[in-house]
């Protein structure tokens, strides 16, 4: 079953074991927690490959290399959201839920848990940073006071996650798929790559 409390505890595990093991293959039980993974791992790759492009020294070759790859990440993170709503939805209908008559929820579990596993990033680096021992004065203050905010916003989503779930399974609120429809990296819809074709 769905539990935000152990996709938090997912998220803060792999960050911690990715950080120290990059090549780490994440050991899940069940194909929902499997899900969630991938999609972190998604995350992860696309904050540190982010952070590539974003190194000063950087040749325009090399921003042009990890601009392919965020597109790359950022698609596989988008279509993993998805792929959990779709196993979260196919398990719902073994019961005859969601209730069509119920109330619509705006966001979709999956787009939850997306937003879940960033938060987990930012949660991780902003505690890196005000422990940083080189940085200036007020640097670790101003960090300590980011991260309380961090934590109390998993705080609310994990809880905004956790009732969405309840409600949808008293047929008392609803979701559905929301398709991302990505139109960049698809040489079909894309006038900057069907355009430009040899």
């Amino acid at each position: 079953m769905l539990s935000a409390e152990a996709i938090v505890n997912l998220h803060d595990q792999l960050t911690e074991q990715w950080h120290r093991e990059p090549a780490h293959t994440a050991d899940t039980t069940g194909a929902l927690f499997s899900l969630a993974a991938r999609q972190h791992r998604a995350n992860f790759d696309l904050w540190h490959t982010e952070d590539e492009a974003r190194t000063p020294n950087a040749t325009d070759a090399q921003i042009a290399g990890v601009k392919r790859r965020i597109d790359s990440a950022n698609q596989l993170r988008n279509d993993l959201a998805e792929q959990i709503d779709i196993a979260l939805l196919d398990l719902l209908a073994a019961r005859g839920l969601p209730n069509p008559a119920a109330p619509l929820n705006s966001e979709s579990p999956g787009l939850i848990i997306d937003r879940l596993s960033i938060l987990a990033l930012k949660i991780y680096h902003t505690r890196e940073e005000a422990g940083r021992k080189d940085a200036p004065q007020g640097h670790a203050q101003r960090n300590r006071e980011r991260l309380t905010i961090l934590e109390e916003q998993r705080r609310d989503l994990a809880a905004c996650l956790d009732a969405l779930w309840r409600e949808t399974l008293a047929g008392t609120r609803r979701f559905k798929l929301y398709r991302q429809l990505k139109m960049y990296n698809d040489p079909a819809l894309n006038p900057s790559i069907y355009g430009n074709r040899g």
